[in-house]
């Protein structure tokens, strides 16, 4: 669910018009539904019992189903009694009007009972997906009840359309949004755009679509050099893998040069979003029993050693962040390269316009992160922000710059995932970001900002102490400047994060809300993960740290995450170049967890041909399925250390005999510590 504000959606549609599928749509990717029912079965209608059934075969099976078709007054109570946490799909009000309208509850103030189910809905703090006939573009029907029907389905119908955030009409399978809000895109199947933030009383008016808006309008909503920036989306490139490089890499002009891109895979459209990006929000969380469960699989995979080793985290990884106990290796990769400059004391010691070369080499296919993201078949987004002011003479960015930095993140995320993209690398190349991001950590986790600076390394390859002290004391200057202000995490951005950090945020965010995962590797990924987890404290699971690169900064923000590195590569390639060289390994590791079978000594005895008519089963406890009931804590551990460095081997569900050890001599019921 994404956090464009609704709350309360009402779906209108004719017979046969497909508002229930569009309607159960939107909550597919939603783990627990409380689907509330108001027909009822009728032994003389075959064809209704039919459609009953077809509804309810259609509903995954974590839905709950509840009644509501015997009295009009429980839906409302049903409606009352839920809970923030709830969700909760009616289907339908046409129903929910037979009932009322029904001889058995009459006479009643049928007008009143209307009236206490909108102030239900309008009251409900719970997220609410309501489905209605809608029968007012037919005549008037002939018969007395017939009419007594439409105008009370009519009356029903426009209460709580009014007391609902949005109204859809769907027509032939295609929805037509009446109400979605000037400031709120219209929510899509599988869940984007329904509730995961308490709407607030005072929306910011939300973003129009650039081709709406004039020049006054992007005067009043950014400075200048932000609307120019962020008003296109970069574009999308595909590396190739090059030849090698010559003497001089950059060509000279006026030569005629190979390019060593091909063409962009595709054109990113400017989309307004709409979104209130705030502290508290309620986003997505990686699937709870799939890693755990997928890493049990792997204990029963035909293995010659001891297994995966570290790698089994990856596989636990992909699988909670896909939900299936058997992951699949990321086959649509794309690379996010943030450039965004900051000025003053934090970019001591740089070479004026480095990053910018850095940049540009990028795009042109040359240079590690490029090469790089050509062996893995990634495609390359080199995103520009625009230059950061000194952080300790004033704020790095206005609070109008911040909104915009992480919505322009968030969009970017989005747009990936529309595109195919199963795997984000966040990656790195402005002039300064090293500070830049000491103060975030010092800022958000009390860090000594002189322990998690790193050092400043010249391109010939010398260390730089007087520029690292220069960081040193901007950092510092800017922690006293600022020790006063709130710790927000937006007040941090603003004062001490600058635009590149800002927009690695709400790419963190946006990759969030769309069950994205993503590759950090730098200090820029992991402050924008400090600073993502204090707005939506699931953002952290969705990311992974192949290496730390030996960076103080990555080493302590990482802990602080909660994020162990697989890899010591302590590549010095720039940040996200790790990543990338991790990247195979990573695959390779999802591929042989899932292609491998099961070591024949685990695998279950074949039934005998022989025998035509077996023995009924008796009664009694089912033996333990694959994966059916994943163990989230190791027996036997009181000593506080997290139940993932310890692995437990469950029992197998053949019981004791004479079946072969595994070769690296575990045997059922054991507890292995780390690295066994």
């Amino acid at each position: 669910m994404s956090v464009d504000g609704w709350s309360r959606l009402l779906v209108l549609g004719g017979i046969r018009s497909g508002k229930s599928e569009f309607a159960e749509s939107l909550l597919k990717d939603v783990p627990v539904v409380r689907y509330v029912a108001t027909a009822a079965t009728d032994p003389d209608d075959p064809d209704w019992t039919a459609r009953i059934d077809a509804h309810r075969l259609r509903r995954p099976a974590g839905w709950t189903t509840e009644e509501a078709n015997a009295d009009p007054s429980r839906l409302a109570e049903l409606i009352a009694d839920a809970g923030p946490g709830d969700t909760l799909l009616v289907d339908d009000l046409g129903g929910w009007v037979t009932v009322l309208l029904d001889p058995a509850h009459q006479p009643a103030d049928d007008v009143a009972t209307i009236g206490e189910l909108g102030a239900a809905i309008r009251d409900c703090p719970a997220r609410l997906v309501l489905v209605s006939p809608e029968v007012g573009l037919s005549t008037v029907p002939v018969t007395p009840l017939g009419r007594a029907f439409a105008d009370a389905l009519g009356t029903t119908n426009q209460a709580v359309a009014d007391a609902c955030d949005a109204v859809v009409l769907v027509i032939a399978g295609q929805p037509a949004w009446l109400k979605a809000g000037a400031d709120r895109p219209a929510p899509t199947p599988g869940g984007a755009g329904l509730p995961g933030v308490p709407t607030q009383a005072d929306r910011a008016t939300a973003d129009r679509t650039t081709a709406d808006r004039t020049a006054a309008d992007r005067a009043a909503a950014a400075p200048s050099a932000w609307t120019e920036v962020m008003g296109e989306v970069p574009q999308v490139l595909r590396p190739t893998v090059l030849p090698a490089a010559a003497a001089d890499p950059v060509p000279s002009p006026g030569t005629a040069t190979t390019p060593g891109w091909t063409a962009p895979t595709m054109t990113l459209p400017v989309v307004a979003t709409g979104l209130v990006i705030q502290a508290g929000m309620d986003l997505p969380m990686p699937d709870e029993y799939a890693g755990p469960a997928a890493v049990d699989r792997l204990g029963t995979l035909d293995l010659p050693g001891s297994g995966l080793g570290r790698l089994d985290r990856v596989v636990s990884f992909a699988a909670a962040t896909q939900g299936t106990p058997t992951p699949q290796p990321w086959r649509s990769v794309r690379v996010l390269l943030l450039h965004g400059d900051h000025s003053g004391g934090a970019a001591a010691g740089t070479v004026p316009g480095e990053s910018a070369r850095r940049a540009e080499q990028a795009r042109r296919g040359a240079g590690p992160i490029a090469r790089l993201a050509a062996e893995a078949d990634a495609t390359l987004q080199v995103v520009e922000a625009p230059l950061s002011r000194p952080i300790e003479e004033g704020p790095a960015l206005t609070a109008d710059e911040v909104e915009a930095a992480l919505r322009y993140g968030w969009r970017l995320a989005e747009e990936a995932v529309e595109a195919g993209v199963d795997l984000l690398v966040l990656a790195a190349c402005g002039a300064g970001t090293g500070a830049a991001a000491a103060a975030v950590l010092a800022a958000t986790t009390g860090a000594e900002p002189a322990a998690v600076l790193g050092r400043v390394v010249t391109p010939g390859g010398q260390v730089d102490d007087e520029a690292w002290m220069r960081r040193c004391a901007a950092v510092r200057d800017a922690m006293h400047r600022t020790r006063r202000s709130p710790r927000d995490a937006k007040d941090v951005l603003a004062e001490l994060g600058g635009g590149d950090l800002a927009i690695a945020a709400g790419v963190l965010l946006g990759a969030t809300a769309r069950r994205t995962p993503v590759l950090l590797d730098g200090p820029v990924g992991v402050a924008a993960g400090l600073v993502s987890r204090d707005l939506a404290g699931q953002a952290r699971h969705w990311c992974l740290l192949p290496d730390h690169g030996g960076q103080p900064a990555v080493e302590f923000g990482a802990d602080v995450l909660d994020l162990r590195p697989l890899l010591d590569l302590r590549l010095g390639l720039g940040e996200g170049a790790a990543a990338l060289a991790a990247l195979p390994l990573l695959r390779a590791a999802l591929t042989l967890a899932g292609a491998l079978p099961v070591h024949p000594s685990l695998a279950t005895e074949p039934a005998d041909p022989a025998t035509e008519h077996p023995e009924p089963a008796t009664e009694g406890p089912e033996p333990p399925t694959e994966g059916s009931e994943p163990a989230t804590e190791s027996p036997g551990r009181n000593d506080g250390a997290p139940d993932d460095d310890w692995e437990f081997i469950e029992p197998s569900p053949t019981g004791p005999g004479p079946t072969a050890v595994p070769e690296d001599g575990r045997r059922d019921g054991a507890i292995v510590p780390p690295g066994v």
